[in-house]
């Protein structure tokens, strides 16, 4: 898989171009590259790429729709844990339809939807050759936004939610981040299983507007990071259970206190460290309440069960499944022209931003 991914990225380089595939015609794709690591608005750069031949076991696609995540970021700056060789196209998410596949690809055929397989296949081009196996049919009856956002943010709430505690209709699960893409699949996954969310968010100007959109979403309590250390947190435990689950994607003092409200031996998961900042745990939760404390990496995850394509199958099918009943939406979204990328790179690094931008291509 690692030397397929080097493939695809080495077949990224800028012009001249080699090779044209058999259906490649018009002006050549165009990405975004970046040479070196660095802020992204300093270092990724539009360019045509070059249109690498089709082998037989290659797909020809042309991309859709790319979302931006925060890990994207990560890897342009050089400070995630996994990174491509350089030069690179960014992005690690999208949805793409399929022009043309080699002779000995069976699963897939023109026309059908597709999405990465895992990460570092660069997906913020118009087009790429991609090897048969870092690719995932997805059905093309559901909202190419959904699509496109499917196989980051979804799956890690799905299997968050899943994977670590037995939850039933009427548990309670405590969260962190919960205006962010991950924290708005939970509740609506969480909604529809029947299971309570807390959800806690920072502090901004825009308070009342956010609480209302989650709260739409399925949330059932919205509350700020200051309110987790007050007493009026018992008036929500007269109503629902405390939770047995909690999500943390922050780190620092706010998860502490988030941990406080976490039933004896609960468990906490940690997938994220946007406050930058290290998980401090009282002694006394360990001793006297026997807290769990976890780590999940939706990239690991996939790589744990390359061989066991029945979850993978499954989790995709049911959260196709809530996306076709209207129980499980994109996440706010802003729509952005690939060619408008530079403020779409900006936005997506500023403070309090809700809204997940969307390459169109």
């Amino acid at each position: 898989m690692q030397r397929a991914a080097a493939r695809v990225l080495r077949g990224a380089r800028t012009p001249p171009a080699r090779t044209r595939s058999a259906t490649a015609r018009g002006p050549p794709p165009r990405g975004l590259l970046y040479e070196r690591h660095g802020e992204p608005a300093a270092v990724v750069q539009l360019k045509d790429l070059e249109v690498a031949e089709l082998r037989d076991s290659d797909v020809h696609v042309k991309m859709l729709a790319a979302p931006i995540n925060p890990a994207d970021i990560n890897m342009i700056q050089g400070t995630y844990a996994i990174l491509s060789p350089l030069p690179a196209v960014g992005g690690n998410e999208g949805v793409g339809e399929v022009l043309e596949v080699g002779r000995r690809v069976t699963a897939l055929k023109p026309g059908d939807w597709v999405i990465p397989a895992g990460a570092g296949v660069g997906t913020w081009r118009t087009q790429g050759v991609f090897p048969e196996e870092m690719l995932l049919k997805v059905p093309s009856d559901i909202p190419v936004l959904c699509a496109a956002t499917l196989s980051v943010n979804p799956c890690t709430a799905y299997r968050m939610l899943a994977d670590f505690e037995t939850l039933a209709p009427g548990d309670s699960v405590i969260q962190n981040a919960a205006n962010s893409g991950v924290g708005q699949a939970v509740i609506q996954i969480a909604k529809a299983s029947g299971i309570k969310t807390i959800n806690v968010v920072r502090d901004r100007p825009d308070l009342p507007k956010l609480v209302e959109r989650l709260m739409d979403l399925g949330a059932d309590h919205v509350i700020t990071e200051e309110m987790l250390r007050k007493p009026e947190m018992k008036d929500i435990f007269k109503i629902i259970p405390k939770p047995r689950l909690a999500l943390n994607c922050v780190g620092g003092k706010s998860t502490t206190e988030m941990l406080r409200h976490l039933q004896p031996k609960g468990t906490m998961v940690t997938y994220g460290g946007m406050a930058k900042q290290p998980v401090m745990v009282p002694v006394s939760a360990f001793i006297f309440r026997d807290v769990r404390l976890r780590g999940f990496w939706m990239t690991q995850w996939k790589k744990d069960h390359a061989q066991d394509q029945e979850s993978l199958t499954s989790m995709m099918d049911a959260l196709c499944q809530l996306i076709r009943r209207g129980q499980l939406t994109a996440p706010a979204c802003t729509e952005v022209p690939l060619q408008d990328y530079k403020a779409a790179l900006e936005a997506t690094v500023k403070p309090f931003t809700s809204s997940k931008q969307i390459l169109l291509f």
